[in-house]
Formats: structure tokens, sequence, C-alpha cells
């Protein structure tokens, strides 16, 4: 029997020590489209960050994975849930792809086997995500995967020197079970 947590295209794991140096391109990936940007940091911060994460003690509904290419055996972005209120029933979850590895469906799959434990393991009704307005690659990938749009926050985050809207997007545990098949 294949692992839950590996499908076609990646394998969703734990965050090891040695994976620090990924993780220090997604954040240059992450401030290159114009993302929260943060002062630089070293080498030792991601290492001693990651290592971190590998002993991490689990937060209940709330963790970050890495998103390993089956192929390649080399990580290619991260997924995570957050902010999640299992007694009203939602999660909020995000995703970030590393820029060499993008619109190659690894998010997309990502994201659907979150979902599908989320929703079907630990009984979620709905997932939330926060999307920048003007990211439209995002937005666009929330739409396929059946998200939509719920609200739209006006000048909600400062970055790059300027106010940002940030749009609220919604999914249903229904409405993914509707969208999306087990054998996805």
């Amino acid at each position: 029997m294949t692992s839950f947590w590996t499908g076609q295209r990646i394998r969703l794991r734990a965050v090891e020590h040695e994976d620090w140096s990924a993780f220090r391109r997604f954040a240059e990936d992450e401030e290159g489209l114009g993302d929260l940007l943060n002062p630089p940091r070293s080498a030792e911060h991601f290492r001693a960050w990651a290592k971190e994460q590998a002993v991490a003690k689990s937060a209940g509904d709330c963790f970050g994975l890495a998103i390993e290419a089956v192929e390649t055996g080399k990580i290619v972005g991260a997924i995570g849930s957050h902010h999640a209120d299992p007694r009203a029933g939602w999660f909020e979850y995000g995703v970030t792809m590393g820029a060499a590895h993008r619109r190659r469906g690894y998010a997309s799959e990502a994201v659907v086997m979150l979902l599908r434990f989320m929703f079907d393991e630990r009984r979620f009704h709905k997932c939330a995500a926060r999307i920048f307005a003007d990211n439209e690659p995002s937005l666009a990938l929330q739409r396929r995967l059946g998200f939509i749009q719920e609200g739209r926050l006006r000048d909600h985050v400062f970055s790059g020197g300027q106010h940002r809207d940030v749009v609220l997007m919604g999914l249903l545990a229904e409405e993914f079970a509707r969208l999306h098949s087990p054998s996805e």
C-alpha cells in the first residue's frame, strides 16, 4: 500500500534539519514575488529554524510540511495548516513553491492532499486561504481547486512600500468532496 502522503508527483513529509537551504531559497523566491519583506537572514538562522522544526512537537491541527518531488527526491515547496479552530470547524492553509518548480502541478496535488487529510481525517468543515489581491497565479490556483472568494480586506497588509488588499477565499468540505474524488 502506498502512503497517504505520497501522490503521483509529490510526497508530503516532515521538515528535516538538512532542508534549511531549500527553505532559504523559498524565502528568497517569495521576496522576489513581492510578498512580505523580511530583513536578510543568515544561513545559520535557516539551519536553526530547520533543526527546530525537525524536532518540534506536534501542534495538533497546525503543522508545516515539506513538499518533495517524487521523481527527484528534492524539496520543491512547503505547505501547512494554521489558525485551526476545531470547535468552529475551520482552518487556514498556506502553500509556497520554489520559483523553479511552479506551474508543474505540485501545489495543486499538495493542497488536495492536505485538504483531504483535514476534511476526511480531522473532520474540519471549512478551509480558508488569504491571498494578496495582486497574486493572480495563486488566486487562479484557489479557483481551480474550488475555492470561492468570500471577501476582500482593503489595504490590509503593508509590503513593498504600499498597502495591499487581501482576498479571502473559502472551500467547504462538501464542495471539496464533489470536486475531488479520492482517487485523485
